[in-house]
């Protein structure tokens, strides 16, 4: 069976692409801000949003939009301004919101079961209009997560510099919230809505361990968000048809980004202990120790050698077996 001839794989690969592009972004300024449950706070509120549109006979997608958006800008004015801490006032939407989604649903005579899909995710029903309003949205949330990355950086890492600056932080802060609270919907049929914080936060995780700047962890992050959503799919599909599982595409899709940042860790391990083994000490000073020549030494020194660098007078030392080496000519010098 060829999937990718099939009209509903087609319009699930489209979906997961857009959406493995938007939610890293988003997510990036979340973490930057430690705000990284903040997606879960979002999602949980966007249940009763869905349980909503099943009510009312309205779609699903538009109410969890502006629930979602309405909870996510209460989240930020609370952290803001009352004396609840930002962590408590997550808790309160976990709870409220998943409540809410099962006592509406209840109402209008449905099972609990009815919310799997948009909570465990099921991109293979999605219908061609559910594919252009994921389209739509994450051109926006890219849109203005990278035209205002300059902006939306400074407020993240440094808020009070950036008030100083003139940025109107109040406004750069709820803007993140509403692109947060976008995305979760954008993913809710991706990898729904119980695991939608994962997919925001985890490439954003991997990337953080190889690289150092901001915007090398960002495009990494995207880029990581789409193999993961992508990947996850079709591992599902593979499932599906290999051993008739029924795998939701959610499970795979975070499975898959878990295992990048697991097989990414050591990597970073290694790439920091390197770079600290590169970065100078300060520099001694030259006349403060006696140096003895020697002609013979079991280890070339240099950048590359992974012995910790010192910076002495003209020259650098390289720390090894409790003493200071430094390469002159044909011997080394040691103290």
């Amino acid at each position: 069976m060829d999937l990718f001839a099939l009209e509903f794989f087609q319009r699930a690969l489209i979906a997961a692409v857009f959406t493995g592009l938007a939610a890293p972004v988003v997510g990036t300024y979340l973490v930057q801000r430690r705000l990284a449950l903040m997606g879960d706070g979002v999602g949980h509120v966007a249940v009763t949003g869905v349980a909503l549109g099943l009510v009312t006979g309205l779609a699903p997608t538009w109410t969890a939009v502006v629930v979602a958006t309405l909870g996510a800008i209460t989240i930020e004015l609370i952290r803001e301004r009352g004396r609840t801490g930002g962590d408590v006032a997550l808790a309160l939407l976990f709870y409220g919101g998943i409540a809410g989604g099962i006592l509406l649903t209840g109402l209008d005579g449905q099972s609990a079961s009815t919310l799997n899909s948009y909570l465990f995710g099921s991109l293979t029903t999605l219908a061609a209009a559910d594919v252009w309003f994921t389209i739509a949205l994450a051109v926006l949330v890219v849109a203005l997560g990278i035209g205002l990355a300059p902006q939306l950086f400074a407020v993240a890492q440094d808020p009070d510099f950036a008030r100083v600056a003139g940025l109107d932080v109040r406004r750069y802060n709820l803007l993140v919230a509403v692109l947060a609270a976008v995305t979760v919907t954008v993913a809710m049929r991706t990898v729904g809505l119980l695991l939608v914080s994962a997919l925001l936060v985890v490439p954003v995780a991997t990337s953080q361990q190889v690289m150092r700047t901001f915007r090398r962890t960002l495009a990494l992050a995207v880029v990581l968000g789409v193999i993961a959503s992508v990947g996850g799919l079709l591992v599902a599909a593979w499932l599906s048809v290999t051993y008739d599982a029924q795998v939701a595409t959610g499970a795979t899709i975070v499975l898959l980004a878990l295992a990048m940042f697991m097989l990414s860790w050591p990597v970073g391990y290694v790439m920091r202990r390197r770079a600290r083994a590169r970065t100078p000490f300060p520099a001694a000073h030259a006349h403060d120790e006696e140096h003895v020549e020697t002609g013979e030494h079991p280890h070339r020194h240099g950048p590359d050698c992974g012995h910790p660098a010192v910076v002495h007078g003209d020259h650098v030392d390289y720390v090894h077996d409790g003493h200071r080496h430094a390469p002159h000519g044909e011997h080394y010098d040691e103290h």
